[in-house]
């Protein structure tokens, strides 16, 4: 079993069997890059291209590396069933290898190194103060013997030059439908508690209990898994080489296959479940070697980050007796404020971060089917429920409710809200013994010694350092993150990095934001 790398699909082995290279290079002059650093087709026939069945332009387009022809999405599998032999294409748009008849992205590894060979050749030229400076790279019509080794590039990167990045950043190559994956790695690489535990070497793959007691041969013959956290410990390594060309995480992509077998395939999926899966993953693969006290308690690198705690309040509306539980999360799910336009997605109405903290922590009114027994009554009533924060992680990741889904009617829709979020955020009025106070003012001698000892351990103070946003639609959107470095804010586009300034931040269509303790940055 090849654990290196993802196998291609069967269509892209074929045409490689039967074209090679070939065209790779005769397409590679058609690459063109643009200042922000992305790279696309260009030089067509036309200025504008079509789809050459419809003659859309405004969709996904695709280039057959056979015959040349445009086709959109609707059309590309289409074009593949009339012309045998057809089906590799490149998406026009993103310069990625795309399969009509899967549908879907492909990877492969020679075609990323003819485009970076391409996009090093142009990058911008200004004045020589601000100028990428070049030192060696690799030749562009040489694709066979170029690798990521060979290319050398040195930056000599003025301060307002933004399609320079900096040395911490690396960018990440689109694998297939991975922008999901990518997006929540660069968040993860530079989430600080996380990258001084794995730049720290506090998790070394030499000495890792799980590689010393067997070797990965034997383990593969077992049938058992490799080491997950060994595999982000790989990843970070490669990040922060200091090699400025883009890494393909193909290994860890192909790990992390292994430990969800029912999200093994080039699919897109959600960000969000992404992230928890890793989390879960991490913990999985830490918890036979940590001795753990119970459950919310775990000392794995995972929840000493993200694990905070909830407390939930039910209250009758009776007699106000009241039942607490208390329950560990790593992230906050946060519904966006009512709309005041419920027949569109689009709504008329801004949504704030804290509007959504404010709605997390309401009182709600529950149903006639979620009556709570009170002990006190003995007997089912009316209740009030309340949630809270008892206890803060030392980083906070909010997950933006943007896409719904209604088992009733059988439909899912994004919702296109856009919603304010301050770069600085204090979690005080959202912290149990704060909302607790609010609700029972001078009764609150009841309960200080249960909150207010465990609310102030940690800072409640917090910095926005990531965000991670979804754009276009349900069924075909796109992942990127937006990573704030010192003073800077920088676009994280797949391979792609880019500065921007805090205004297009701000603006960005938030799908999770994660703030760090300022106390700990």
């Amino acid at each position: 079993m090849n654990l290196g790398k993802p196998l291609p699909c069967s269509h892209l082995k074929e045409y490689r069997k039967h074209h090679g290279l070939q065209g790779y290079r005769s397409l590679q002059t058609h690459f063109r890059t643009a200042p922000s650093g992305r790279t696309a087709v260009g030089k067509f026939q036309s200025l504008i291209p079509r789809c050459s069945l419809c003659s859309l332009r405004r969709c996904r387009l695709y280039l057959c590396l056979i015959c040349s022809s445009i086709s959109c999405s609707d059309h590309a599998a289409a074009h593949s069933q009339a012309n045998p032999g057809h089906e590799i294409a490149v998406d026009v748009d993103r310069a990625e290898v795309f399969c009509c008849v899967c549908a879907d992205q492909v990877y492969d590894p020679d075609f990323d190194t003819a485009v970076m060979a391409k996009q090093f050749l142009e990058l911008p030229k200004g004045r020589e103060k601000d100028r990428c400076r070049k030192r060696r790279a690799a030749p562009a019509h040489d694709i066979e013997r170029a690798s990521s080794r060979e290319t050398i590039l040195v930056l000599d990167c003025g301060v307002k030059n933004r399609s320079c990045q900096p040395l911490r950043l690396r960018g990440l190559n689109n694998l297939g439908n991975t922008c999901f994956m990518n997006s929540v790695l660069q968040t993860l690489l530079h989430t600080p508690p996380l990258k001084n535990y794995f730049l720290g070497d506090w998790h070394n793959r030499e000495l890792c209990q799980k590689q010393r007691s067997r070797r990965r041969r034997r383990a593969v013959e077992a049938g058992e898994l490799s080491c997950l956290v060994c595999d982000v410990d790989s990843v970070f390594a490669e990040a922060f080489s200091g090699n400025p060309t883009p890494y393909s995480p193909a290994r860890f992509l192909f790990s992390w296959w292994q430990h969800s077998s029912n999200l093994a395939s080039y699919e897109q999926q959600d960000a969000h479940e992404f992230f928890i899966s890793m989390l879960d993953m991490i913990h999985e693969s830490e918890r036979s070697t940590l001795q753990n006290k119970g459950f919310g308690d775990c000392h794995c690198i995972a929840h000493r980050v993200f694990s905070g705690v909830l407390r939930s309040d039910v209250t009758c509306t009776i007699c106000g007796f009241t039942s607490t539980t208390y329950d560990p999360c790593v992230d906050l799910s946060l519904d966006l404020e009512p709309s005041t336009d419920s027949r569109s997605n689009k709504s008329s109405r801004i949504s704030t971060l804290m509007g959504c903290l404010d709605l997390f922590t309401r009182p709600e009114r529950l149903g006639p089917d979620q009556k709570l027994y009170c002990q006190h009554c003995e007997m089912h009533q009316d209740s009030v429920k309340q949630m809270s924060i008892r206890r803060l992680p030392l980083v906070l990741c909010f997950h933006i409710k943007r896409f719904e889904h209604s088992l009733r009617r059988g439909t899912s829709k994004k919702i296109d809200q856009y919603l304010q979020f301050p770069f600085s955020l204090d979690m005080t009025p959202y912290l149990s013994y704060s909302i607790i106070r609010n609700r029972f003012g001078n009764r609150i001698f009841a309960f200080e010694g249960d909150e207010s000892d465990v609310s102030n351990d940690l800072s409640s103070e917090f910095e926005v350092f990531a965000v991670i946003t979804h754009t276009g639609r349900l069924e075909s959107g796109h992942y990127l993150t937006y990573l704030r470095l010192g003073e800077r804010w920088y676009k994280c586009d797949d391979a792609w990095i880019t500065q921007v300034s805090e205004g297009a931040v701000r603006a960005s269509q938030g799908y999770m934001m994660y703030y760090v303790q300022k106390q700990i940055k």
